[in-house]
Protein backbone atom coordinates (compact mmCIF):
# COMPACT_ATOMS: atom_id res chain seq x y z
CA UNK A 1 0.00 0.00 0.00
CA UNK A 2 1.45 3.43 -0.99
CA UNK A 3 2.23 6.10 1.55
CA UNK A 4 0.37 9.47 1.80
CA UNK A 5 1.94 12.37 -0.09
CA UNK A 6 0.57 15.03 2.28
CA UNK A 7 -0.76 15.03 5.84
CA UNK A 8 -2.68 17.76 7.70
CA UNK A 9 -3.26 17.28 11.43
CA UNK A 10 -6.46 18.78 12.89
CA UNK A 11 -5.36 18.44 16.50
CA UNK A 12 -8.31 20.24 18.08
CA UNK A 13 -10.68 17.78 16.41
CA UNK A 14 -8.54 14.65 16.84
CA UNK A 15 -8.63 14.20 13.06
CA UNK A 16 -6.13 13.91 10.21
CA UNK A 17 -6.43 14.55 6.47
CA UNK A 18 -4.31 12.27 4.26
CA UNK A 19 -3.66 12.91 0.56
CA UNK A 20 -2.56 9.82 -1.39
CA UNK A 21 -0.56 9.86 -4.63
CA UNK A 22 -3.64 9.21 -6.77
CA UNK A 23 -7.30 8.15 -6.61
CA UNK A 24 -6.44 4.46 -7.04
CA UNK A 25 -4.26 4.53 -3.92
CA UNK A 26 -7.06 6.24 -1.98
CA UNK A 27 -9.65 3.67 -3.06
CA UNK A 28 -7.25 0.81 -2.33
CA UNK A 29 -6.55 2.13 1.19
CA UNK A 30 -10.22 2.63 2.02
CA UNK A 31 -11.18 -0.80 0.68
CA UNK A 32 -8.43 -2.44 2.75
CA UNK A 33 -9.66 -0.84 5.97
CA UNK A 34 -13.26 -1.93 5.42
CA UNK A 35 -12.16 -5.43 6.45
CA UNK A 36 -9.39 -4.47 8.91
CA UNK A 37 -10.09 -2.21 11.90
CA UNK A 38 -7.35 0.48 11.91
CA UNK A 39 -6.03 1.57 15.30
CA UNK A 40 -3.40 4.03 16.53
CA UNK A 41 -1.82 3.46 19.94
CA UNK A 42 -4.58 1.04 20.86
CA UNK A 43 -7.44 3.37 19.88
CA UNK A 44 -9.76 2.53 17.00
CA UNK A 45 -9.85 5.10 14.22
CA UNK A 46 -12.29 5.49 11.31
CA UNK A 47 -11.65 6.48 7.69
CA UNK A 48 -13.78 8.05 4.98
CA UNK A 49 -13.30 10.17 1.85
CA UNK A 50 -12.86 13.91 2.41
CA UNK A 51 -14.60 16.60 0.37
CA UNK A 52 -11.17 18.20 -0.37
CA UNK A 53 -9.64 17.58 -3.79
CA UNK A 54 -6.16 18.65 -2.68
CA UNK A 55 -4.44 19.56 0.60
CA UNK A 56 -2.43 22.74 1.08
CA UNK A 57 0.14 22.39 3.82
CA UNK A 58 1.86 25.80 3.84
CA UNK A 59 1.01 28.06 6.79
CA UNK A 60 -0.07 30.97 4.58
CA UNK A 61 -3.11 28.95 3.55
CA UNK A 62 -4.31 28.78 7.14
CA UNK A 63 -8.07 29.04 7.20
CA UNK A 64 -8.75 27.93 3.61
CA UNK A 65 -9.85 24.37 4.46
CA UNK A 66 -13.48 23.93 5.49
CA UNK A 67 -12.27 21.35 8.03
CA UNK A 68 -10.34 24.08 9.85
CA UNK A 69 -11.23 24.44 13.52
CA UNK A 70 -14.03 26.94 14.23
CA UNK A 71 -13.96 29.49 17.03
CA UNK A 72 -15.19 28.09 20.38
CA UNK A 73 -18.91 28.66 20.83
CA UNK A 74 -21.55 27.57 23.35
CA UNK A 75 -23.39 25.67 20.58
CA UNK A 76 -21.91 22.37 19.40
CA UNK A 77 -22.63 20.61 16.12
CA UNK A 78 -22.54 16.86 16.77
CA UNK A 79 -22.47 14.20 14.06
CA UNK A 80 -23.03 10.56 15.05
CA UNK A 81 -20.95 8.06 13.05
CA UNK A 82 -21.62 4.29 12.99
CA UNK A 83 -25.07 4.81 14.51
CA UNK A 84 -26.16 1.23 15.05
CA UNK A 85 -28.53 2.06 17.94
CA UNK A 86 -31.12 4.85 18.07
CA UNK A 87 -30.03 8.21 19.47
CA UNK A 88 -32.68 10.51 20.95
CA UNK A 89 -32.73 13.92 22.64
CA UNK A 90 -32.84 12.16 25.99
CA UNK A 91 -29.77 10.05 25.20
CA UNK A 92 -27.82 13.14 24.12
CA UNK A 93 -28.92 15.02 27.23
CA UNK A 94 -27.70 12.14 29.42
CA UNK A 95 -24.30 12.36 27.74
CA UNK A 96 -23.74 16.13 27.61
CA UNK A 97 -25.34 17.33 30.86
CA UNK A 98 -22.30 16.10 32.81
CA UNK A 99 -20.39 19.15 31.50
CA UNK A 100 -22.85 21.92 32.26
CA UNK A 101 -26.42 23.12 31.84
CA UNK A 102 -27.76 22.05 28.45
CA UNK A 103 -30.30 24.66 27.39
CA UNK A 104 -31.48 23.30 24.05
CA UNK A 105 -31.06 20.31 21.73
CA UNK A 106 -32.19 20.00 18.12
CA UNK A 107 -31.66 16.80 16.11
CA UNK A 108 -31.90 16.34 12.34
CA UNK A 109 -30.86 14.08 9.47
CA UNK A 110 -28.39 15.36 6.85
CA UNK A 111 -26.29 13.80 4.11
CA UNK A 112 -23.47 13.51 6.68
CA UNK A 113 -25.80 11.37 8.81
CA UNK A 114 -27.63 11.94 12.09
CA UNK A 115 -26.70 15.32 13.58
CA UNK A 116 -27.60 17.43 16.60
CA UNK A 117 -27.08 21.01 17.74
CA UNK A 118 -26.50 21.25 21.48
CA UNK A 119 -26.63 24.63 23.20
CA UNK A 120 -24.95 25.06 26.59
CA UNK A 121 -25.51 27.92 29.02
CA UNK A 122 -21.90 29.07 28.64
CA UNK A 123 -19.07 28.74 26.15
CA UNK A 124 -16.76 27.24 28.78
CA UNK A 125 -19.21 24.35 29.36
CA UNK A 126 -19.29 23.65 25.63
CA UNK A 127 -15.48 23.74 25.45
CA UNK A 128 -15.25 21.18 28.29
CA UNK A 129 -17.80 18.90 26.59
CA UNK A 130 -15.94 19.20 23.28
CA UNK A 131 -12.60 18.33 24.89
CA UNK A 132 -13.97 15.34 26.80
CA UNK A 133 -16.40 13.81 24.30
CA UNK A 134 -15.07 14.41 20.79
CA UNK A 135 -14.14 11.06 19.23
CA UNK A 136 -15.77 9.04 22.01
CA UNK A 137 -18.41 6.35 21.48
CA UNK A 138 -21.79 6.59 23.23
CA UNK A 139 -22.16 2.81 23.12
CA UNK A 140 -19.44 0.21 22.95
CA UNK A 141 -18.01 0.11 19.42
CA UNK A 142 -20.54 2.44 17.80
CA UNK A 143 -22.33 5.82 17.83
CA UNK A 144 -19.11 7.83 17.70
CA UNK A 145 -19.35 11.55 18.54
CA UNK A 146 -17.82 13.89 15.93
CA UNK A 147 -18.05 17.39 17.46
CA UNK A 148 -17.50 20.83 15.93
CA UNK A 149 -18.29 24.33 17.13
CA UNK A 150 -21.36 25.78 15.45
CA UNK A 151 -21.39 29.37 14.14
CA UNK A 152 -24.97 29.88 15.37
CA UNK A 153 -25.61 32.23 18.27
CA UNK A 154 -28.98 30.87 19.47
CA UNK A 155 -31.06 27.75 18.73
CA UNK A 156 -34.74 28.15 17.88
CA UNK A 157 -36.84 25.35 19.39
CA UNK A 158 -40.58 25.22 18.69
CA UNK A 159 -41.50 21.80 20.12
CA UNK A 160 -40.46 19.67 23.08
CA UNK A 161 -40.43 16.11 21.78
CA UNK A 162 -38.02 13.29 20.90
CA UNK A 163 -36.37 15.39 18.16
CA UNK A 164 -35.97 18.77 19.87
CA UNK A 165 -36.08 20.09 23.42
CA UNK A 166 -35.86 23.47 25.16
CA UNK A 167 -34.89 22.69 28.75
CA UNK A 168 -35.44 26.35 29.68
CA UNK A 169 -39.08 26.29 28.50
CA UNK A 170 -40.85 23.04 29.46
CA UNK A 171 -44.25 24.47 28.48
CA UNK A 172 -43.59 24.26 24.74
CA UNK A 173 -46.10 22.09 22.81
CA UNK A 174 -45.25 18.65 21.44
CA UNK A 175 -45.89 17.47 17.91
CA UNK A 176 -47.81 14.27 17.32
CA UNK A 177 -45.28 11.45 17.57
CA UNK A 178 -45.02 8.97 14.68
CA UNK A 179 -46.94 5.74 15.02
CA UNK A 180 -45.11 2.85 16.60
CA UNK A 181 -44.90 1.08 13.25
CA UNK A 182 -42.97 4.05 11.84
CA UNK A 183 -40.44 4.29 14.66
CA UNK A 184 -37.03 2.70 14.35
CA UNK A 185 -36.82 -0.78 15.84
CA UNK A 186 -34.38 -1.30 18.68
CA UNK A 187 -31.82 -4.01 17.95
CA UNK A 188 -30.84 -6.71 20.40
CA UNK A 189 -27.26 -5.88 21.48
CA UNK A 190 -24.88 -8.74 22.14
CA UNK A 191 -23.26 -7.02 25.09
CA UNK A 192 -23.51 -4.11 27.48
CA UNK A 193 -22.85 -0.69 26.01
CA UNK A 194 -20.69 1.85 27.81
CA UNK A 195 -18.61 4.90 27.12
CA UNK A 196 -15.21 3.63 26.07
CA UNK A 197 -13.36 5.35 28.87
CA UNK A 198 -12.28 4.14 32.30
CA UNK A 199 -14.56 5.12 35.19
CA UNK A 200 -17.80 3.72 36.55
CA UNK A 201 -19.66 7.00 36.06
CA UNK A 202 -19.17 6.89 32.27
CA UNK A 203 -20.13 3.20 32.08
CA UNK A 204 -23.21 3.87 34.20
CA UNK A 205 -24.15 6.82 31.99
CA UNK A 206 -23.87 4.56 28.95
CA UNK A 207 -26.21 2.00 30.49
CA UNK A 208 -28.69 4.71 31.48
CA UNK A 209 -28.67 6.12 27.94
CA UNK A 210 -29.24 2.68 26.42
CA UNK A 211 -32.12 1.91 28.79
CA UNK A 212 -33.63 5.34 28.17
CA UNK A 213 -33.64 4.46 24.46
CA UNK A 214 -35.27 1.12 25.25
CA UNK A 215 -38.04 2.89 27.17
CA UNK A 216 -38.70 5.16 24.18
CA UNK A 217 -36.32 8.04 24.92
CA UNK A 218 -36.65 8.63 28.66
CA UNK A 219 -36.15 6.59 31.82
CA UNK A 220 -39.28 5.70 33.83
CA UNK A 221 -40.38 8.52 36.14
CA UNK A 222 -38.52 8.19 39.43
CA UNK A 223 -35.60 6.17 37.99
CA UNK A 224 -32.41 8.25 38.05
CA UNK A 225 -30.05 5.89 36.23
CA UNK A 226 -27.22 6.88 38.59
CA UNK A 227 -27.52 4.26 41.35
CA UNK A 228 -24.42 2.06 41.71
CA UNK A 229 -25.62 -0.20 44.57
CA UNK A 230 -26.25 -3.70 43.25
CA UNK A 231 -27.50 -5.58 46.35
CA UNK A 232 -31.07 -5.33 47.62
CA UNK A 233 -32.67 -6.32 50.93
CA UNK A 234 -36.16 -7.78 50.48
CA UNK A 235 -38.31 -8.03 53.61
CA UNK A 236 -41.83 -9.06 54.73
CA UNK A 237 -41.60 -12.30 52.74
CA UNK A 238 -43.92 -15.24 53.33
CA UNK A 239 -41.19 -17.58 54.60
CA UNK A 240 -43.48 -20.62 54.40
CA UNK A 241 -43.80 -20.29 50.61
CA UNK A 242 -40.80 -18.34 49.36
CA UNK A 243 -37.39 -19.66 48.31
CA UNK A 244 -34.42 -18.43 46.28
CA UNK A 245 -35.69 -19.76 42.95
CA UNK A 246 -39.03 -17.99 43.32
CA UNK A 247 -37.26 -14.73 44.13
CA UNK A 248 -35.04 -15.28 41.10
CA UNK A 249 -38.10 -15.72 38.86
CA UNK A 250 -39.45 -12.35 40.04
CA UNK A 251 -36.33 -10.18 40.25
CA UNK A 252 -34.86 -11.50 36.98
CA UNK A 253 -37.61 -9.55 35.20
CA UNK A 254 -35.54 -6.40 35.86
CA UNK A 255 -31.97 -7.61 35.30
CA UNK A 256 -29.54 -10.48 35.62
CA UNK A 257 -29.16 -12.07 39.06
CA UNK A 258 -25.76 -12.80 40.58
CA UNK A 259 -26.73 -14.37 43.93
CA UNK A 260 -29.71 -14.67 46.30
CA UNK A 261 -29.56 -15.50 49.97
CA UNK A 262 -32.54 -16.03 52.29
CA UNK A 263 -31.42 -14.99 55.78
CA UNK A 264 -31.78 -18.00 58.08
CA UNK A 265 -31.89 -15.86 61.24
CA UNK A 266 -34.58 -13.68 59.58
CA UNK A 267 -36.39 -16.04 57.19
CA UNK A 268 -38.75 -13.29 56.01
CA UNK A 269 -35.71 -11.35 54.72
CA UNK A 270 -33.52 -12.05 51.68
CA UNK A 271 -30.56 -10.44 49.91
CA UNK A 272 -30.70 -10.18 46.11
CA UNK A 273 -27.57 -9.16 44.20
CA UNK A 274 -28.24 -7.77 40.70
CA UNK A 275 -25.70 -7.46 37.88
CA UNK A 276 -25.51 -3.65 38.11
CA UNK A 277 -26.93 -0.67 39.95
CA UNK A 278 -29.31 0.37 37.21
CA UNK A 279 -31.01 -3.03 37.19
CA UNK A 280 -31.22 -2.92 40.98
CA UNK A 281 -32.89 0.49 40.76
CA UNK A 282 -35.47 -0.84 38.30
CA UNK A 283 -36.28 -3.72 40.68
CA UNK A 284 -36.77 -1.31 43.60
CA UNK A 285 -38.88 1.00 41.42
CA UNK A 286 -41.23 -1.70 40.10
CA UNK A 287 -41.46 -4.17 43.00
CA UNK A 288 -41.69 -2.01 46.12
CA UNK A 289 -45.13 -2.69 47.62
CA UNK A 290 -45.94 -5.64 45.34
CA UNK A 291 -48.06 -8.39 46.93
CA UNK A 292 -46.54 -11.88 46.96
CA UNK A 293 -48.10 -14.85 48.80
CA UNK A 294 -50.31 -12.50 50.83
CA UNK A 295 -47.45 -10.23 51.93
CA UNK A 296 -46.59 -6.69 50.83
CA UNK A 297 -42.94 -6.69 49.75
CA UNK A 298 -40.44 -4.16 51.05
CA UNK A 299 -37.53 -3.73 48.64
CA UNK A 300 -34.61 -1.46 49.61
CA UNK A 301 -30.88 -1.12 48.96
CA UNK A 302 -28.69 -3.22 51.22
CA UNK A 303 -25.71 -1.89 53.18
CA UNK A 304 -23.71 -4.83 51.76
CA UNK A 305 -22.08 -4.20 48.35
CA UNK A 306 -22.45 -7.86 47.34
CA UNK A 307 -23.34 -11.33 48.62
CA UNK A 308 -20.32 -13.40 49.63
CA UNK A 309 -20.30 -16.85 47.96
CA UNK A 310 -21.34 -19.42 50.58
CA UNK A 311 -23.20 -22.75 50.77
CA UNK A 312 -26.42 -20.96 51.80
CA UNK A 313 -26.16 -18.35 49.00
CA UNK A 314 -27.63 -19.53 45.69
CA UNK A 315 -25.43 -18.57 42.73
CA UNK A 316 -27.18 -17.55 39.49
CA UNK A 317 -24.27 -15.75 37.80
CA UNK A 318 -23.94 -18.31 34.99
CA UNK A 319 -27.59 -19.38 34.91
CA UNK A 320 -29.04 -19.76 31.41
CA UNK A 321 -32.34 -18.57 32.92
CA UNK A 322 -31.05 -15.02 33.38
CA UNK A 323 -33.28 -13.11 31.00
CA UNK A 324 -30.83 -10.33 30.09
CA UNK A 325 -28.19 -12.63 28.59
CA UNK A 326 -29.90 -11.96 25.25
CA UNK A 327 -32.66 -9.70 23.88
CA UNK A 328 -31.51 -7.09 26.38
CA UNK A 329 -33.27 -4.06 24.92
CA UNK A 330 -36.53 -6.00 24.49
CA UNK A 331 -36.40 -7.12 28.13
CA UNK A 332 -35.83 -3.57 29.36
CA UNK A 333 -38.73 -2.37 27.24
CA UNK A 334 -41.03 -4.95 28.88
CA UNK A 335 -40.12 -3.94 32.47
CA UNK A 336 -43.21 -3.01 34.47
CA UNK A 337 -44.84 -3.45 37.88
CA UNK A 338 -46.79 -6.69 38.42
CA UNK A 339 -50.01 -6.82 36.39
CA UNK A 340 -53.01 -9.16 36.17
CA UNK A 341 -51.83 -10.41 32.77
CA UNK A 342 -48.93 -12.77 32.18
CA UNK A 343 -47.27 -13.66 28.88
CA UNK A 344 -46.06 -17.24 28.35
CA UNK A 345 -43.56 -18.22 25.67
CA UNK A 346 -41.60 -21.36 24.65
CA UNK A 347 -44.83 -23.37 24.70
CA UNK A 348 -45.22 -26.73 22.92
CA UNK A 349 -46.70 -26.33 19.44
CA UNK A 350 -49.66 -28.59 20.21
CA UNK A 351 -50.47 -27.07 23.61
CA UNK A 352 -54.13 -26.48 24.46
CA UNK A 353 -55.71 -23.74 26.59
CA UNK A 354 -56.98 -26.46 28.92
CA UNK A 355 -53.42 -27.67 29.58
CA UNK A 356 -52.32 -24.12 30.37
CA UNK A 357 -55.25 -23.65 32.75
CA UNK A 358 -54.46 -26.93 34.53
CA UNK A 359 -50.87 -25.76 34.95
CA UNK A 360 -51.73 -22.34 36.40
CA UNK A 361 -55.19 -22.39 37.98
CA UNK A 362 -53.93 -23.38 41.45
CA UNK A 363 -52.59 -19.86 41.83
CA UNK A 364 -55.89 -18.00 41.40
CA UNK A 365 -58.95 -17.38 39.25
CA UNK A 366 -58.21 -17.13 35.52
CA UNK A 367 -60.51 -14.66 33.75
CA UNK A 368 -59.41 -15.30 30.16
CA UNK A 369 -56.70 -16.92 28.03
CA UNK A 370 -55.50 -16.53 24.45
CA UNK A 371 -53.19 -18.78 22.44
CA UNK A 372 -51.36 -17.31 19.42
CA UNK A 373 -48.23 -17.68 17.30
CA UNK A 374 -45.36 -15.25 16.65
CA UNK A 375 -42.88 -16.27 13.95
CA UNK A 376 -44.19 -19.83 14.18
CA UNK A 377 -43.67 -20.03 17.97
CA UNK A 378 -46.58 -20.80 20.27
CA UNK A 379 -47.31 -18.19 22.98
CA UNK A 380 -50.15 -17.34 25.33
CA UNK A 381 -51.69 -14.53 27.36
CA UNK A 382 -53.38 -15.40 30.65
CA UNK A 383 -55.50 -12.83 32.50
CA UNK A 384 -55.94 -13.43 36.23
CA UNK A 385 -58.52 -11.84 38.50
CA UNK A 386 -55.85 -10.14 40.63
CA UNK A 387 -52.24 -8.97 40.32
CA UNK A 388 -51.36 -11.11 43.35
CA UNK A 389 -52.54 -14.29 41.59
CA UNK A 390 -50.61 -13.40 38.42
CA UNK A 391 -47.47 -12.70 40.47
CA UNK A 392 -47.78 -16.02 42.30
CA UNK A 393 -48.20 -17.88 39.01
CA UNK A 394 -45.13 -16.16 37.57
CA UNK A 395 -42.79 -16.84 40.52
CA UNK A 396 -44.02 -20.43 40.84
CA UNK A 397 -44.20 -21.50 37.20
CA UNK A 398 -41.56 -19.51 35.29
CA UNK A 399 -38.95 -22.01 34.01
CA UNK A 400 -41.24 -24.93 34.91
CA UNK A 401 -41.82 -27.84 32.52
CA UNK A 402 -45.07 -28.08 30.57
CA UNK A 403 -45.49 -31.04 28.23
CA UNK A 404 -41.72 -31.34 27.87
CA UNK A 405 -40.98 -27.62 27.30
CA UNK A 406 -39.36 -25.21 29.77
CA UNK A 407 -41.74 -22.26 29.63
CA UNK A 408 -40.91 -18.59 30.19
CA UNK A 409 -43.31 -16.19 31.91
CA UNK A 410 -43.31 -12.42 32.21
CA UNK A 411 -45.87 -9.71 32.99
CA UNK A 412 -47.80 -8.22 30.07
CA UNK A 413 -48.73 -4.55 29.93
CA UNK A 414 -51.85 -5.30 27.89
CA UNK A 415 -55.07 -4.37 29.65
CA UNK A 416 -57.35 -6.98 28.11
CA UNK A 417 -57.40 -9.95 25.75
Amino acid sequence: MSEPSKIVMLRAKNQTLLQMEDIHASVSALQYYTSVQPSIRGRNVYMQFSSHQELTTDQSSHGRNSDQESEPNRILLVTIHHMIYPITVEVLHQVFKAYGFVEKIVTFQKSAGFQALIQFHSRQEAVEAFGSLHGRNIYDGCCQLDIQYSNLSELQVHYNNDRSRDFTNPSLPTEQRPRASQQQAYPDPANLYAFQQAGASYAQMGRAAMIAAAFGGTLPHGVTGTNERCTLIVSNLNNDKIDEDKLFNLFSLYGNIVRIKVLRNKPDHALVEMADGLQAELAVHYLKGAILFGKKLEVNYSKYPNITPAPDAHDYLNSSLNRFNSNMVKNYRHCCSPTKMIHISALPQEISEEAILNHLSEHGTVVNTKLFEVNGKRQALVLFETEEAATEALVSKHASTLEGNTIRISFSQMQSI
